[in-house]
C-alpha cells in the first residue's frame, strides 16, 4: 500500500489507506483508544479499538515511529476533521526514550536555553516547526518575486581573502596556510555579478564576528540579498523592496493561513507607498516628541527605532517605515553620498514594528570615487584589486539591499529572541548543536 501524508486524508474517504510518522499522543479513554500520529505535514488521529493494537503501541515512548493502516471516516473532532477506524500498528523504529520535554503539550514553553540544548527533538513541536516553515516560505516568495522581476540567482563564495565590510568583525580561517575569512556579506560578490547580469539576488549565509548578546544579533544568519543596475537613485531599489515584501506578505497569508493561526500571526498590512522620512529629520522628531536629544547621533538606537515604529503606526497606520540618508560616516566604504546633501547618504533602512529589518542604498560605480573612499578610510585599494576591476571596466549605477531572515520572523511572529526564528544558533557563548 502506497503512503499517503496526514493532509491527505480528505481525498479519501471510506478507503483504506497507509499513514507513516512519530506517536505523537496516546490517550486511553475506557475501551477506545486515541492515537495521534504526526509526520512532516500535520497530525491525523487513529482510533485504536483492538486491544493487540493497544498493546503494541502503548509501552512505546513517544516519538517512536509508527506505520498506521486504516479506514478514513469523517470525525469533526478529529484533527483536521478525519480519523483512521480498523487499525493495523506497525512499529518501524521505537524511541530508545521519552523525548527531553513533552512536545504534545498545548502550551509548549520550555526555557530557551534548554529547548536550544536539544533542538534536534524540539523542532519537531508543532508550533516550533511552523516558524521555520514560514522561513522557508518567505525564501520561496523572495525567489519568486525576484524571478519575476528578472533577477538571475548566485551564489557566492563564503570564504573571502578581504573583510567585506571592513573592520575587525570578521572570522578568521585558516585557508591552506593563509588567512582567508568567513563572509560578512555577498556584497562585493554582487556588485561584480550587476556587470554580468544587471539584476541578481542569493540567499545564503552570513557571518558577522561580533561579541554581542543581544536578543535580535546571532552570529550567522540567513541573508536574502538583491543587487540591480541602472537605479536612477536608492528609491529605485526602495521600490523593488516594497514589491518583494508585499508579495512575501501575500504569499504567507494565501498559502500559510495554518501555520500563521498556530502561531497565533497573521500577515501585516504592506501600503502600497511605505511611508519614509530623512535621517536628519527623523532625530528632530524624537528629540522634539521625547525630550532625548539625539540630534548629531550617527545612527538610530533601538529605543529610536521602536520610537518611530510606533510614530509610524500612529501617524498612517503602517507596521513599515524607511529611514533614509543615514550619515556617510555610519555607512560602508562603498555607499554612494547624497548629492545635494553629501555628509548624508543615499541609503536607507526599512524599519518592521520598529526594529531596523532591511538595510539597503545607491552604491558608488565609478572607479575613481572608490578608490578615492578605500583611501579617505585608510584602506589600501590593492587589497580590493579583484572587486575594483569591475569598475574599472565600467559598471552603471545600482544600488540593493539586504533582509535578515531570522529577524524578519522574529518581527512577524512578535517573538522575544531571535534565536527562536534561527534552527541552530550561533552566538557569543552556543556553536551545538
Amino acid at each position: 500500500m502506497e503512503r499517503i501524508m496526514t493532509t491527505q486524508l480528505a481525498e479519501h474517504i471510506g478507503e483504506r489507506v497507509l499513514l507513516q510518522g512519530w506517536r505523537f499522543r496516546l490517550r486511553r479513554l475506557g475501551g477506545i483508544n486515541f492515537l495521534a500520529l504526526r509526520d512532516g505535514w500535520g497530525i491525523a488521529q487513529a482510533v485504536l479499538d483492538e486491544a493487540d493494537e493497544v498493546a503494541t503501541v502503548a509501552p512505546l515512548p513517544d516519538e517512536s515511529v509508527l506505520a498506521i493502516e486504516g479506514v478514513v471516516a469523517i470525525a469533526p473532532q478529529a484533527p483536521g476533521g478525519f480519523e483512521l477506524r480498523e487499525c493495523r500498528v506497525h512499529v518501524l523504529s521505537p524511541a530508545e526514550a521519552p523525548p527531553p520535554f513533552e512536545l504534545n503539550k498545548r502550551v509548549f514553553k520550555p526555557g530557551l536555553d534548554v529547548f536550544l540544548d536539544h533542538a534536534a527533538v524540539g523542532l519537531r513541536q508543532p508550533q516550533k516547526r511552523a516558524i521555520f516553515r514560514l522561513g522557508a516560505a518567505i525564501m520561496h516568495a523572495y525567489r519568486g518575486y525576484l524571478y519575476g522581476e528578472g533577477f538571475t540567482e548566485i551564489q557566492t563564495p563564503k570564504l573571502v581573502g578581504t573583510a567585506t565590510e571592513g573592520g575587525a568583525n570578521v572570522f578568521p580561517v585558516d585557508y591552506l596556510g593563509r588567512t582567508a575569512y568567513l563572509a560578512q556579506s555577498p556584497q562585493f560578490y554582487k556588485q561584480i555579478m550587476v556587470g554580468v547580469y544587471e539584476r541578481v539576488f542569493e540567499v545564503g549565509p552570513v557571518f558577522r564576528a561580533e561579541p554581542h548578546n543581544t536578543a535580535r544579533h546571532i552570529n550567522e544568519y540567513v541573508s536574502l540579498d538583491a543587487e540591480m543596475g541602472f537605479v536612477h537613485d536608492h528609491h529605485t531599489v526602495m521600490g523593488v523592496l516594497s514589491g518583494v515584501m508585499r508579495a512575501i506578505v501575500g504569499h504567507l497569508g494565501a498559502h500559510h493561513e495554518q501555520d500563521l493561526a498556530l502561531l497565533e500571526a497573521a500577515p501585516p498590512h504592506v501600503p502600497e507607498a511605505i511611508p519614509e522620512v530623512y535621517f536628519p529629520e527623523a532625530l528632530e522628531m524624537i528629540w522634539r516628541e521625547t525630550g532625548r536629544d539625539v540630534r548629531g547621533e550617527p545612527d538610530l538606537a533601538p529605543e529610536d527605532e521602536r520610537w518611530l515604529g510606533e510614530w509610524a503606526r500612529e501617524r498612517y497606520e503602517s507596521d513599515w517605515v524607511f529611514v533614509t540618508g543615514y550619515p556617510m560616516a555610519k555607512r560602508p566604504f562603498y555607499t554612494h553620498p547624497n548629492p545635494a546633501d553629501p555628509a548624508y547618504s543615499n541609503s536607507f533602512d526599512l524599519l518592521f514594528r520598529g526594529t531596523e529589518l532591511v538595510t539597503g542604498g545607491q552604491r558608488l560605480h565609478r572607479y575613481e570615487d572608490y578608490v578615492a573612499a578605500l583611501e579617505a578610510r585608510r584602506l589600501n585599494p590593492e587589497d580590493f584589486a579583484g572587486y575594483l576591476e569591475a569598475f574599472r571596466h565600467g559598471m552603471p549605477p545600482h544600488g540593493g539591499f539586504a533582509i535578515g531572515l531570522e529577524r524578519f520572523l522574529m518581527q512577524l511572529l512578535g517573538l522575544a529572541n531571535i534565536r527562536e526564528t534561527t534552527l541552530f544558533p550561533r552566538d557569543l557563548t552556543r556553536l551545538a548543536p
